[in-house]
């Protein structure tokens, strides 16, 4: 596309929410604005949803003039949903599309229909690789379309791509939840707190946030003489999906903190031990709630309830708190770090653009570290955290644990 004029640019974000879509949205109206004042901008609301409705907003001069306002909001102004649409059995279901119609077709037709010459789209891996698929099917019916992703995913988990829009800022954001919800260790003797933390296959978010949270602890004045003991706020666990847990060898150690300091306060990523817990559903007959994805339903699973129960008897814990900071982090403004990644990735998701390159915006890992337009079939999700990096070592240094 290369040389072709742009005429109309959509915008769509997906997915669950990130503390980056609102920023981004406003920081690629800004840019546009700035580059190609002509191009006429439309954002697709709630994703595929909108696309497959045929339902958005057309930014006009208002948006245009105070869009800087969004990089002030989490949340995302033009919405968000999941939607899949080479699942067309849950589209069916769903009313988006009707029995026999393939939603790839119904998409690339409204897009077609819409005068759509860049799709930019904000989401994860399942978010851009399904605007690939998008692109592949339009490309095959002879109308080109330039696909240009943005990376979103608070876990920080797509490969490729060294660090995702939003994660920096749902990890301050967790570390900020935590030091509300671990004054609550002295609410009754033997206090079991288990915060759980967002992070499906990927422990990234979990160790960051407990890193965060050990920097402003590391940073304060205590009175252990009255009770407010350093100790008591410490955490002393961390639970992330790259580790197996070992519940017995933990309980033990965890027993004699709870006996020496009073509480136990747990990091626990929300996809700790879920290959366990779903093993041992499969082995008892019982059906795995599943989403459109085909990603297991973890809010219906329950990580941190399962957890607590066992650890709490093997504590002797008087009480148990289960907290979950996904919502409070998600849905926060996009902080300094994050506005600052937002700015050089929708400069070259634009450049890219204008270029008729597609791909995911990202500093490459593949490629040492260039922020460039990654090929759609390079990205993937569910990257591992990689463990043995220093900081992380540290964290755990810090909690007993290593």
């Amino acid at each position: 596309m290369s040389g072709t004029p742009i005429r109309r640019v959509a915008l769509l974000t997906a997915g669950g929410y990130a503390p980056c879509l609102s920023a981004a949205v406003g920081g690629l109206i800004q840019r546009y604005t700035e580059l190609l004042p002509d191009v006429e901008i439309i954002g697709y609301k709630h994703g595929y949803h909108g696309v497959l409705s045929g339902n958005y907003v057309v930014i006009d001069a208002e948006a245009r003039a105070k869009a800087h306002l969004l990089l002030n909001y989490g949340g995302s102004p033009i919405g968000n949903s999941r939607v899949k649409l080479t699942n067309a059995k849950d589209l069916v279901k769903r009313g988006l599309v009707t029995e026999g119609e393939n939603p790839l077709h119904v998409a690339a037709e409204r897009l077609k229909a819409d005068g759509v010459d860049v799709l930019h789209t904000i989401g994860g891996d399942d978010t851009n690789t399904t605007a690939a698929d998008l692109a592949a099917y339009l490309h095959e019916a002879g109308y080109e379309l330039t696909v240009v992703g943005l990376p979103k995913t608070i876990d920080n988990d797509v490969v490729p791509i060294r660090q995702s829009l939003g994660a920096y800022t749902a990890a301050e954001q967790a570390s900020l939840f935590a030091q509300n919800i671990l004054a609550e260790h002295g609410s009754n003797p033997r206090m079991l707190i288990i915060h759980e933390v967002m992070g499906r296959g990927c422990g990234w978010l979990t160790a960051k946030a407990a890193a965060e949270y050990q920097a402003w602890h590391a940073a304060q004045e205590w009175v252990p003489s009255i009770g407010l003991a350093a100790e008591r706020w410490a955490i002393h666990g961390v639970y992330i999906p790259e580790i197996h847990i070992d519940l017995d060898a933990e309980a033990v150690r965890l027993h004699q903190v709870m006996d020496e300091v009073g509480c136990v306060n747990i990091f626990l990523s929300e996809g700790a031990g879920v290959t366990d817990i779903v093993a041992a559903m499969e082995a008892a007959g019982q059906d795995v709630p599943r989403d459109p994805f085909g990603h297991v339903k973890l809010d219906m699973i329950n990580p941190g309830q399962y957890f607590a129960k066992q650890f709490a008897a093997r504590l002797d814990a008087e009480k148990t708190m289960v907290q979950k900071s996904g919502y409070f982090s998600r849905s926060a403004a996009a902080n300094a770090q994050d506005l600052e990644l937002i700015a050089a990735m929708v400069d070259k998701a634009v450049e890219a653009a204008m270029a008729g390159v597609a791909g995911v915006i990202g500093h490459d890992e593949e490629r040492g570290d260039e922020l460039r337009a990654i090929e759609f079939p390079r990205i993937a999700g569910h990257k591992a955290f990689d463990t043995s990096v220093d900081w992380f070592q540290d964290v755990l240094r810090r909690t007993g644990q290593a």
